[in-house]
């Protein structure tokens, strides 16, 4: 098939989508498919045998980050024509997903689309709390028009059909095969403690540093002996620096995936404390490396995490808790390789989760052609 896909978000921004997107596109160019792909300007890091195509963006700085958010211009809808597509899918729709949305409308091509960011929620960290219901909206009325529409998790499912959204798949997180091969360094470590090595327990968190992050949450554990490092970057590290001042905290900015894992298999404990993400899927990397997670509790990291022998929630804010659920993921007395086995169970390779879009992407063409017929 000739798939176009329109998403909001790409490279060098780091999240899930862009993770998702990075290996599901090759897999399905592997598979013979050919693949544009839309995304906002400025963009990096091309998508091997896909075509990659920026288009015009606007960021505001107190919004998001100063996220790059691509504009639904005439250039990205002649951009789509042109492709002539047999599937489109918009990923995460809000802005840029329009242009995906009215040409699968007016040229009557199947629409997938994929819930990943709970762009409503984020709101209220961005001092936009009364725009929640205008956003949902906007999602509801382009989720509308998809004739398959797939959401990041169960829980995100959950959601979409809370606000009257059909769900039809659940377009599951999946690990590459790096983060179960990785091994423990101790040059890796060394870095991520710091003045600390050798001397504190090492917690690591790996994510955007944003507002909606809830990273404060973490202060407990450093205050109460362990030594904690951030890697990645964002908006909100300068806020961070100033919560965790004098504590020992590492920032050690966006580093690459193999060096993430390396560093997931050094550290005594990976810590989530968010609870606005749809899925989080370095929570999946984490259980794949073989380090104990923390995670505060939500419905998406609770049925991820729920049965594995070293994972724990903890309630977001409760330091008490927090501190509990670090001492009880920890004490789980298995090897890692114990770890890695169970998560085995849980885990999905990339292959398996494209065969998921694959599958989303030939129901659309089946209904689509249904309604045709049908008219």
């Amino acid at each position: 098939m000739r798939v176009a896909v329109v998403t909001e978000t790409w490279s060098p921004a780091v999240n899930g989508v862009v993770t998702r997107l990075r290996h599901s596109v090759p897999e399905l160019v592997a598979r013979g498919h050919e693949v544009l792909v839309l995304a906002p300007r400025p963009f990096s890091d091309p998508l091997p045998g896909a075509r990659l195509e920026a288009v015009a963006s606007v960021s505001i700085p107190f919004i998001y980050g100063g996220h790059p958010w691509g504009l639904p211009l005439p250039r990205a809808f002649g951009l789509i024509e042109e492709f002539r597509p047999d599937v489109v899918h918009a990923v995460s729709p809000v802005l840029l997903g329009w242009a995906a949305v009215l040409v699968a409308e007016r040229r009557s091509v199947p629409l997938v689309c994929s819930y990943h960011t709970h762009v409503a929620e984020y709101a209220r960290f961005y001092g936009l709390r009364a725009a929640e219901e205008a956003i949902w909206a906007v999602v509801r009325r382009l989720h509308a028009a998809a004739d398959v529409n797939m959401a990041a998790s169960p829980a995100a499912g959950a959601e979409l059909a809370a606000h009257g959204i059909r769900l039809d798949l659940v377009w599951p997180g999946a690990v590459a095969e790096s983060f179960f091969t990785a091994l423990p360094s101790l040059s890796v470590r060394r870095l991520l403690s710091g003045r600390s090595f050798g001397s504190r327990p090492l917690a690591l968190f790996v994510g955007r540093l944003a507002a909606e992050k809830q990273i404060e949450r973490l202060r407990p554990l450093a205050e109460a002996g362990w030594s904690l490092a951030l890697i990645g970057d964002g908006p909100h590290e300068d806020a961070l620096r100033l919560t965790f001042a004098g504590l020992p905290v590492r920032f050690l900015g966006r580093r690459d995936a193999d060096f993430v894992a390396r560093a997931m298999t050094s550290s005594d404990l990976f810590v989530f404390p968010s609870t606005t993400d749809t899925l989080g899927l370095v929570l999946l990397e984490a259980v794949a490396a073989g380090v104990p997670v923390a995670a505060a509790a939500s419905p998406a990291s609770s049925n991820l995490l729920e049965g594995l022998p070293a994972a724990r929630l903890f309630e977001a804010g409760d330091g008490g808790s927090l501190m509990a659920a670090a001492g009880a993921a920890t004490a789980h007395g298995l090897s890692r390789a114990a770890l890695q086995a169970a998560a085995r169970d849980r885990v999905l390779s990339w292959q398996a989760a494209t065969d998921v879009v694959e599958a989303a992407y030939e129901l659309a063409v089946r209904r689509r052609q249904a309604r045709r017929a049908a008219a």
